[in-house]
């Protein structure tokens, strides 16, 4: 049992089709994890139930053992930091972060001390006077993340906290969420959409598809094993080639269109169709004239370069395939849209995944 538990929860909006569908998941003290998936997939329906906003149709969420169904939202002890801050724009940075405080009934002669204290953490100390319309959008999103905190809640809720900020502003962010929480210690659960925030800051990450959670692990386990292609797709860019194991030939795959190909000993032990999936930076540019080894080896057409400065991305195609190759450093010669590289992968790389029905 976790500290936070969700037990086979649903929620239907019409008793026709469920939004969450029937999801289960443990949640430790003290972990930050990550609900992360498409627009639709309800994570933030379950971010809700949790707060108390919506009602399960059916399941039970528990926080410490005590069932929350038994507790209006503002009998529960949970902290919620929403995209758009929702601060009130009549009240300084300061008042904004005493408002819980005084719900709570909080004595009133410590409040301003832990407000204060609270917006130092959060770095906003010098403008604990200044009015929402005042501060940046990354300032008014720390006013709104203290006020979250400064009740000292169980579990804090972020739905998507930094929708609305721009990338350079979101990732400084994302590092100060993450101090936070590691000088705070407090449970967080994060809502987004970004594969980048979820694998940055998430000690375990929830992927979310039509209502279900799909797979739950670390940042590392999701992205390098995923369960199914569903997960592989969502996060990271891939490479999904079609195959057939044959009990047999242990170590080896027939890729549709490719042909054989290696992978680890033990990677496909059950016969029949799979998935293999190789990701776009596994793939090795082979200098002319140099052996494969044990490694497989791919021509690839390049129909398109993208150019990341630090790293490049080529798209073309392998034996009328569709094949993506990230390719690290800034080549000063890059290739050039018709010509041909020489690939080589790892048996190692390839993660191989029974084809869903």
């Amino acid at each position: 049992m976790g500290y936070l538990c969700l037990r086979s929860v649903t929620k239907s909006y019409d008793g026709k089709s469920n939004a969450v569908d029937d999801i289960s998941i443990d949640i430790e003290r003290g972990e930050f994890i990550t609900f992360l998936g498409p627009s639709g997939s309800g994570k933030t329906t379950t971010l809700m139930m949790i707060a108390g906003f919506e009602l399960p149709t059916s399941g039970l969420i528990e926080l410490a053992g005590h069932d929350l169904a038994l507790s209006k939202p503002y009998q529960r002890n949970i902290g919620m930091v929403f995209q758009n801050y929702a601060l009130f724009p009549h009240m300084t940075a300061i008042k904004n972060v005493i408002f819980p405080l005084r719900m709570r009934g909080f004595p009133r002669g410590d409040m301003r001390a832990r407000a204060e204290k609270i917006l130092a953490l959060v770095g906003l100390s010098r403008f604990a006077e200044r009015y929402p319309r005042e501060l940046s959008g990354g300032q008014q999103q720390r006013v709104a993340l203290a006020r979250g905190l400064v009740f000292n809640p169980d579990v804090l809720l972020l739905d998507e906290p930094l929708g609305a900020l721009d990338k350079n502003l979101r990732e400084q962010m994302q590092v100060e969420i993450k101090r936070i929480h590691r000088e705070v210690g407090i449970t967080m659960i994060y809502v987004t959409h970004d594969q980048t925030e979820a694998m940055t800051m998430s000690d375990r990450v929830a992927v979310f598809s039509n209502g279900r959670i799909e797979q739950v692990g670390s940042p590392l386990d999701v992205y390098n094993k995923p369960v199914n292609r569903f997960v592989g797709e969502f996060i990271g860019d891939s490479n999904f080639f079609s195959g057939r194991v044959d009990a047999a030939r242990p170590g080896i795959i027939e890729l549709a269109g490719i042909g054989p190909v290696r992978v680890m000993a033990g990677m496909n032990t059950r016969a029949g169709d799979v998935d293999v999936m190789i990701r776009p930076e596994r793939l090795q540019v082979l200098p002319a004239g140099q052996p494969g080894g044990d490694s497989n080896v791919l021509d690839m057409t390049i129909d398109d370069i993208i150019n990341y400065g630090d790293s490049i991305l080529a798209i073309g195609r392998t034996h009328g395939l569709s094949l993506r190759a990230r390719l690290a450093g800034g080549a000063t010669d890059i290739p050039q849209p018709g010509s041909t590289l020489r690939l080589a992968w790892s048996p190692a790389d390839a993660h191989v995944l029974a084809r869903s029905p």
